[in-house]
């Protein structure tokens, strides 16, 4: 999932969207919707999620929610992500807890990343692999909240899952840069990447996704206007033959592969309540591992330097701003990669100076190669989902956004 999190979801936020996403082929339902640039999102869930919603919560939650009468049932959106929806359920203030049971709640309900073939993988044979990565997500999530890396998980069902709300706030964009978090999120990652987890440990995963979506945006089709200008713009600059020069470039630039978050921006880090004053690196929780997998360390970090530069909270369309300046400076980036090494490497502390400063730029440029797959990446996603999500967002803008960022970040590079 990419989850960009922006207020409201889309009002119908069920798992009939009418599409089926394979190695070789991607069916919708003809693309008659509206412009969406007027779109007044929604304050409360329709009424059919609302009663799920209780259904689930009655089902896998102990204490009073097995007694909860539907009517005395709480649920608000929290927010929206671009591909899951999100929702508080909450037990009213006079109900009377009767054990452990938690009182709050966060539903998620997974959305078109399950028809997605955004799996751990290389290519299937077969139709199952948006469900097969939802299997191993959940198997991921689980495996976190028992080794307290994570959020507590409360039930599993195939349209989504019951975890443990956890009192924070997500962060801004602004505040990738300030110092004293950037280091947390860089030894946060570390002790992610140090995790040794029950999966195919090739790193398939980003060559292998990428492929299927550039199969899924050379098959599409779009009538809206805009779109269809949007598009061309985008298949102008050969995206086959760039995605090779891409694939050449990192295969002659040497990273570790090492258990990633894949989607690690300021939507996916939870500053604690309670912890926003503590300097004891505690402060902060990654969350969504939708994309978590076996990768190259380049991918992970570079992504992160990325999304330094997209702000999702817009209240207006495209419900996001690009500021390609905020990308961090050399300096920001070491930084980073020295918190990130002194927590990984054991090593590392006791290198002579010389040697530290050869290994972090090594990493440097490690990673800003591997930005451009970030860009990429999320690009030709974007695309996809401008054709397939039923959540109001400018896609197609995005997709731009990040194209643009590619072509600059490779210029900066001369490569």
């Amino acid at each position: 999932m990419k989850t960009k999190f922006i207020n409201g979801v889309s009002s119908s936020p069920s798992m009939s969207l009418g599409l089926l996403v394979s190695e070789h082929e991607l069916h919708v339902q003809p693309d008659t919707e509206p412009e969406c640039k007027d779109v007044v999102r929604p304050e409360e869930p329709d009424q059919q999620t609302k009663h799920k919603a209780y259904l689930w919560c009655k089902e896998f939650l102990h204490g009073v929610w097995k007694t909860l009468h539907e009517e005395d049932f709480q649920i608000s959106i929290i927010r929206g992500g671009l591909s899951n929806m999100l929702f508080l359920c909450a037990l009213p203030d006079d109900a009377p807890s009767v054990g452990d049971e938690p009182r709050e709640v966060l539903l998620r309900l997974y959305g078109a990343i399950l028809q997605m073939s955004c799996n751990k993988g290389g290519a299937k044979e077969n139709n199952t692999e948006g469900a097969e990565a939802m299997v191993l997500e959940s198997v991921m999530f689980a495996i976190l909240a028992e080794r307290e890396l994570g959020p507590k998980l409360y039930g599993i069902f195939p349209q989504g899952r019951l975890e443990q709300y956890v009192p924070s706030r997500r962060l801004d964009t602004s505040e990738l840069g300030i110092p004293g978090t950037s280091a947390e999120i860089a030894q946060k990652m570390a002790r992610f990447h140090g995790m040794r987890m029950p999966f195919n440990k090739e790193p398939k995963w980003l060559f292998g996704t990428m492929d299927k979506y550039l199969n899924q945006v050379l098959k599409l089709t779009f009538s809206r206007e805009s779109q269809v200008r949007q598009f061309a713009r985008l298949m102008a600059f050969n995206l086959p033959q760039e995605m090779e020069t891409l694939r050449s470039l990192l295969d002659s630039t040497p990273s570790p592969v090492v258990f990633c978050h894949n989607d690690c921006q300021e939507g996916n880090i939870l500053l604690l309540n309670g912890r926003e004053n503590a300097d004891d690196g505690h402060r902060l929780m990654l969350i969504d591992f939708e994309y978590s997998s076996y990768n190259y360390r380049g991918f992970d970090i570079g992504n992160h330097f990325c999304e330094w530069m997209y702000d999702y909270t817009h209240e207006t369309f495209p419900f996001f701003k690009a500021s390609p300046e905020n990308y961090p400076t050399k300096a920001q980036q070491l930084h980073f990669i020295s918190s990130y090494l002194a927590e990984y490497d054991g090593g590392f502390q006791i290198l002579s100076e010389g040697d530290q400063v050869k290994l972090k730029e090594q990493i440097l440029l490690e990673v800003n190669r591997f930005a451009l797959a970030s860009h990429f990446f999320w690009g030709l996603w974007s695309i996809v989902q401008a054709r397939i999500s039923a959540i109001e967002f400018g896609y197609m803008e995005y997709a731009a956004a990040r194209f643009e960022a590619y072509f600059a970040q490779k210029r900066s590079l001369r490569v």
